[in-house]
């Protein structure tokens, strides 16, 4: 691990510790650096952050469609290409190594080995396709009912499964997950849920609100999963409920466009 120890006499600035956050999770050049303890309190406003990447995305769709009048699949591949190249693919690995986890056969222990290990196995690659996969069905689905606010939606709504995940967890020591996971408790989650609520009914109305269910959703089945072959979670375990919670914010949205 490297050494943080001149953040030592740093006091906590909750705008530093935003931007911070920001700078951990994306490419953004913002260039601003502070201790893990100090930008993993505010974790509950991580996807309040990520609402901008989504307006980011949702525009990269926009442009797609209605001026470089692309298709939708193609814009729905250039719209996960977006977002994965401005979060530094930073939650890919974590579905890779998470998959190898619950693949391999063994106690906790042995899985918590495997999900370590740098080295990726089938299991890692052929989840990441899937999901990859599903999530580009998800958004063509979307922009086939002129959806394009999901794409906010389900972004932010990414961060809302990741901490139901932190928040029904227990943390595996030591790893920059655990600061997350320590940080999450019942009142920031259920607070920074009901804001994130409040603003996708603004954007799409009910359908908005089922997207954050369906992250939710989610986040709760990565959880239980961890925690029934890890007993413990990382950032690893983090990572995949993110990636999982677009997903299934994406296709709650689209079945509720169905029948709404």
């Amino acid at each position: 691990m490297e050494d943080d120890s001149y953040f030592d006499d740093e006091e906590f600035s909750p705008i530093r510790s935003l931007l911070g956050l920001l700078t951990f999770s994306t490419i953004l050049p913002i260039n601003v650096y502070t201790s893990i303890e100090y930008m993993t309190k505010l974790t509950w406003c991580w996807p309040f952050l990520h609402i901008f990447i989504g307006i980011l995305a949702a525009i990269c769709g926009y442009v797609s469609l209605e001026f470089l009048h692309l298709n939708g699949f193609f814009t729905a591949v250039i719209v996960y290409a977006f977002l994965m190249l401005i979060t530094g693919y930073n939650h890919l690995d974590g579905v890779m190594d998470m998959a190898d986890g619950v693949m391999v056969h063994g106690d906790p222990e042995r899985k918590i080995g495997v999900m370590k290990d740098s080295s990726v196995g089938a299991g890692g690659v052929a989840t990441l396709f899937l999901v990859a996969s599903l999530t580009i069905a998800g958004l063509y689905n979307l922009l086939d009912y002129n959806f394009i606010v999901g794409i906010i939606i389900c972004e932010m709504a990414a961060k809302t499964s990741l901490l139901t995940t932190a928040l029904l967890s227990k943390p595996l020591v030591p790893g920059i997950g655990s600061y997350f996971i320590k940080e999450t408790n019942g009142v920031n989650y259920l607070i920074s849920t009901i804001l994130i609520a409040c603003i996708a009914f603004l954007l799409g109305d009910l359908v908005g609100i089922v997207g954050v269910l369906g992250a939710i959703v989610g986040g709760f089945i990565i959880a239980t999963v961890a925690k029934r072959n890890f007993v413990l979670a990382n950032g690893d375990v983090l990572g995949m409920s993110n990636e999982v919670g677009r997903l299934f914010a994406l296709l709650f949205m689209v079945i509720a466009l169905y029948f709404i």
